[in-house]
């Protein structure tokens, strides 16, 4: 499915890390295999340390944490955010939404739309596609777009498939209208019948979680979790990232009649070194346009590591400079996504600790 837009931006980027950073050695001994095979696994993927947050705080705590910080420099107005859109897959509560939630921290207007999004990997994309239907509309000017996740909480801490690589963190990306005469371009792919290759099984209507279900058991990989852990299938996930992923940005490319040697930076999701740089390579891309250095400062997490790889990757240079950028999201779901912006000369680009 296509999309296109005109006379939009992303205006800010702010991302918020939790303090607390954990090594992989720290945790090798948790996992059901020898030191040493674990280290071998963190050369080939890319492993090193990731930030993962401390007790019960959750989406919203990280969420408001930002905000708070934005509006307390002066880098944004209260008054002027019309919509609120949360993209989490680690929500606070089942009801009410989670944006209602950060909405009524923050004490923002009445006169505005908070919305929650569930959607993971490719969830940075799917929430800039709502932003700029919205802005779409004379009521509202500027969005606010929020992406969280505290997946750590959900992933069993003996899960070497999962565990190493899982980070928690929230971003926020301010979208608004613009009179420049920019084009952006946008597709994505949805397949469904995949959607139990990565899964929290238990917790919702149709397996509530019990005691039962907190039960641990070990796979046949050697991975100890519950069904009330993120399960993934590697092998399929990789698989579906290899193959659809280079297509999808093909015809992204094609419809925007742009040349992969025309963009600047290709800035993915990161679910890890090893699959980014197989992409890169399948792709026909330089690595060094393709960074895959995410995982390894700050874990995986989920739909923000888009935002925090242009923050991490690009940071000040975003506040003077101006990139073609083709982003993409790829993952739960199973779904892809990509998009073709101009993405610089922003009001602000930093990242924070929590």
């Amino acid at each position: 499915m296509n999309f296109n837009y005109e006379n939009k931006r992303i205006s800010g980027i702010l991302t918020v890390l939790p303090q607390n950073e954990v090594a992989f050695e720290d945790e090798a001994e948790n996992y059901n295999f020898s030191v040493k095979q674990s280290m071998k696994l963190k050369k080939i993927m890319g492993y090193e340390k990731h930030r993962i947050v401390v007790g019960d705080t959750s989406v919203s705590d990280l969420c408001v944490f930002g905000m708070r910080h934005l509006l307390d420099e002066g880098l944004i107005s209260g008054d002027d955010i019309d919509a609120l859109i949360l993209v989490t897959q680690t929500p606070d509560y089942y009801m009410p939404p989670t944006s209602n939630v950060i909405q009524g921290e923050l004490g923002l207007k009445q006169d505005m739309l908070c919305l929650d999004i569930n959607q993971g990997c490719a969830g940075y994309l799917v929430g800039l596609i709502q932003a700029f239907n919205l802005l779409e509309q004379d009521s509202i000017k500027k969005v606010a777009l929020l992406n969280a996740d505290v997946l750590s909480r959900r992933t069993s801490n003996r899960d070497r498939g999962s565990y190493p690589l899982i980070g928690d963190a929230a971003s926020v990306t301010i979208v608004e209208r613009t009179d420049d005469n920019n084009r952006i371009h946008a597709n994505l792919k949805m397949d469904g019948s995949g959607y139990k290759d990565l899964i929290i099984p238990a917790g919702g209507m149709r397996l509530p979680t019990t005691s039962e279900t907190g039960l641990m058991e070990v796979d046949e990989a050697g991975n100890f979790r519950s069904l009330d852990h993120l399960k993934m299938n590697g092998e399929a996930v990789f698989n579906f990232v290899q193959t659809e992923v280079p297509p999808l940005v093909e015809d992204l490319l094609t419809v925007a009649e742009t040349s992969k040697e025309d963009i600047d930076y290709f800035m993915f999701h990161q679910p890890n070194r090893f699959m980014l740089e197989k992409l890169a390579d399948k792709m026909g891309v330089a690595r060094e346009k393709l960074p895959n250095n995410v995982v390894e400062n700050f874990g995986n997490s989920s739909s923000v590591t888009i935002p925090v790889n242009m923050a991490f990757n690009l940071g000040e240079k975003l506040l003077t400079d101006s990139y073609k950028v083709c982003l993409s999201g790829f993952g739960v779901g199973l779904s892809c996504s990509a998009m073709l912006m101009d993405i610089g000369n922003l009001d602000f680009c930093r990242m924070i600790d929590y």
